[in-house]
C-alpha cells in the first residue's frame, strides 16, 4: 500500500460488472485497515479512486468524460481500462494506476469483509476464452483461480456477518479450477457445511466451460442455499456468428445446457446475453437469434449492440451502421419482452417462498424466491426474513408481491 493511500478520506466510484464491484469491496477493506475513512462524495475526499470498465465503446467514452471531470483531484485509476488503455486515460488526466491484481495481493493481508445484506466473492481472475470481440480478457489475462480455502474463508466471514445473498463472480464462473485441477462443482460441494442464513447466486457461466462438466454443475445446484438461477450468455442464435466470435460452443450446446437444468429444476430462471450487429451478421443470422429466444424462452435477455474494441482480433473488420444495430436491438428486445409477458402471466397470482435480500427504501424491500425471482414487498422487513408472498403485479423484470400471513398481522 502506498503511503499516499493511508489515513486519508477516500471516495471510490465503481463501474461495470459485479467483479469490479468485488474489487472495490476488497479495496475498501484494505483502505480502512490502513486508517482511511470512506466518504460519499469526491468533494469530501482527499483522494478519489475510479474503478473503470471498458466493455463497449459508449462505456469507454463515459469513463474518459468522468476521468476528465475528476482530473483536478488526487486521482487513482484501477479496473480494466487501467490495464489496456493507459494512453487514452493519460490523454484526459494524470492518475496513479492500481492494477486490479495488486488489490488482490493487498487484500490477502487483511481478509475482512464488510457488513451488508449482499456480499461478493470472487472465484477467479481472467479467463481462457477466445472471444474475438472481448477487451476484458486482454485486461484480466488468463484464468487464475483463487485458492479454495480463501473462498471458503470469505463465505464463512460473510455468513458470520449476517450477509443474506452471496454472489459468486468471475469472468467465467464455470471455468473455476480448470487451471489447478479443481472445479466449480467441487467448490460448491465443499462449502455446503458452512452454517448461516444465506443464499448463493452463481454468476455468469460460459456455455463452453459448462459443457465440460454439465452433469456435475447441474448436480451442484441441488443445494437449497443456491438460487435456481443461471446467467448463461449465448450471444447469438447463429452457429456461423458464434464461430466468428470465437465462443467455442454451438447453439445446440446452449440448448442442451438449458434442457438439462430445466429438467432437474423446472422453476429455474435463465438470464442470457446477446450481441446484435456483430461483424458479418446477416439478416438470416439475426432471425435465428430471434427464433432462439422464442424457442428457449429465457427469463431475461441482456441485449448489447456490437461495439468495436481496440486490440481485439475483429477490431479492423467492417462494422454495421448504428441504425442497423439499433433496429436489431429494438426487435430483439421486443421479442424478449413478449416472452417475458407470456411467462410472467402464468405466475401472477401464485404464492412463492421468499427471503429478503435488500432494503430498497423505507417501507420497501427486495425479496428473492428460490429461483431468484425479484419480488418487491412494501413492508419494512429485515434482511434475512423468510416467508411466502403472493405475486400481485408483473413489472416485467420483477413482481410486486404481498406477504402472506396465515394469522392476524403482528
Amino acid at each position: 500500500m502506498p503511503d499516499t493511500l493511508c489515513n486519508r478520506r477516500i471516495y471510490i466510484e465503481t463501474y461495470g460488472c459485479r467483479y469490479n464491484f468485488g474489487d472495490s469491496a476488497k479495496l475498501v477493506e484494505v483502505l480502512e485497515h490502513h486508517g482511511c475513512t470512506m466518504v460519499d462524495s469526491p468533494d469530501d475526499a482527499d483522494a478519489v479512486v475510479v474503478n473503470t470498465c471498458t466493455v463497449v465503446g459508449p462505456t469507454e467514452r463515459r469513463m474518459l468524460r468522468r476521468l476528465s471531470a475528476l482530473s483536478s483531484r488526487e486521482l487513482y485509476v484501477t479496473g480494466c481500462m487501467a490495464m489496456v488503455q493507459k494512453e487514452a486515460i493519460l490523454s484526459v488526466c494524470d492518475p496513479v494506476f492500481i492494477p486490479p491484481g495488486v488489490i488482490q495481493d493487498w487484500y490477502r493481508t487483511v481478509g475482512t469483509v464488510a457488513q451488508g445484506s449482499v456480499g461478493i466473492v470472487q472465484l477467479a481472475q481472467g479467463c481462457n476464452g477466445t472471444c474475438t470481440y472481448c477487451l476484458t480478457r486482454l485486461a484480466r489475462g488468463p484464468l487464475r483461480s483463487f485458492p479454495k480455502n480463501e473462498i471458503r474463508q470469505q463465505v464463512m466471514a460473510l455468513a458470520t456477518a449476517g450477509t443474506t445473498e452471496i454472489q459468486f463472480t468471475a469472468q467465467d464462473v464455470s471455468s473455476y479450477g480448470q487451471d489447478c485441477g479443481q472445479s466449480l462443482a467441487g467448490l460448491l460441494s465443499d462449502i455446503r457445511d458452512i452454517p448461516g442464513k444465506y443464499r448463493i447466486r452463481i454468476g455468469m457461466m460460459n456455455p463452453a466451460t459448462v459443457m465440460q462438466d454439465l452433469d456435475g454443475i447441474v448436480d451442484a445446484f441441488s443445494d437449497d442455499r443456491i438460487f435456481r438461477f443461471i446467467h448463461l450468455p449465448v450471444q447469438s442464435g447463429s452457429d456461423a456468428v458464434l464461430e466468428r466470435m470465437g465462443r467455442r460452443y454451438t447453439v445446440e450446446d446452449f440448448c442442451t445446457i438449458v434442457t438439462a437444468f430445466r429438467k432437474r429444476y423446472p422453476d429455474l430462471i435463465i438470464a442470457t446475453d446477446m450481441i446484435v450487429g456483430f461483424c458479418g451478421e446477416t439478416n438470416e443470422d439475426f432471425s435465428r437469434t430471434l427464433d432462439l429466444v422464442r424457442r428457449v424462452r429465457p427469463n431475461k435477455v441482456n441485449v448489447t449492440r456490437y461495439s468495436r474494441r481496440p486490440f481485439t482480433p475483429v477490431a479492423q473488420e467492417k462494422d454495421f451502421p448504428d441504425y442497423v444495430k439499433k433496429d436489431r436491438s429494438r426487435l430483439l428486445l421486443a421479442c424478449a419482452e413478449e416472452v417475458y409477458a407470456e411467462m410472467n402471466a402464468g405466475i401472477v397470482g401464485t404464492e412463492v417462498p421468499f427471503i429478503v435480500t435488500e432494503k430498497i427504501r423505507k417501507g420497501s424491500v427486495m425479496a428473492r424466491s428460490p429461483s431468484y425471482t425479484g419480488i418487491v414487498i412494501n413492508e419494512d422487513l429485515p434482511c434475512g426474513y423468510e416467508g411466502r408472498a403472493l405475486l400481485k403485479k408483473d413489472r416485467t423484470y420483477f413482481f410486486i408481491g404481498e406477504r402472506v400471513t396465515r394469522f392476524p398481522r403482528e
